[in-house]
């Protein structure tokens, strides 16, 4: 099986800054598109950022020019470091990736836990 695991969330006060970390696990032939979604409380989840793996990276315009986005791949692991953070980032953030576990098999998205960021005063 395939597993992701984030970590690097906490409480941070407004302008501080934060790096999550997600990576993945198991049976993993390759990884394609990774990327960070999250959601905050009575809404619905939304894309903060993704990267192929080509490296092309895409944002929330919410978050351009605060965020970045990178991935390590010989440690199937996605970054998003988070600087400038508001009150409105505050939220579940859940990593995803699209893997392909095998030649003969498509490839489909894998979810973490999701790990909770706070940015209060």
């Amino acid at each position: 099986q395939v597993q992701l695991v984030e970590s690097g969330g906490g409480l941070v006060q407004p302008g501080g800054s934060l790096r999550l970390s997600c990576a993945a696990s198991g049976s993993i032939l390759r990884i394609y598109v990774m990327g960070w979604y999250r959601q905050a409380p009575g809404k619905q989840r939304e894309l903060v950022a993704t990267i192929t793996n080509g490296g092309t990276t895409n944002y929330a315009d919410s978050v351009k020019g605060r965020f970045t986005i990178s991935r390590d791949n010989a440690r199937n692991t996605v970054y998003l470091q988070m600087n400038s953070l508001k009150p409105a980032d505050t939220a579940v953030y859940y990593c995803n990736a699209n893997i392909q576990r095998t030649l003969l098999s498509p490839s489909r998205d894998y979810w973490g836990q999701g790990t909770q960021v706070t940015v209060s005063s």
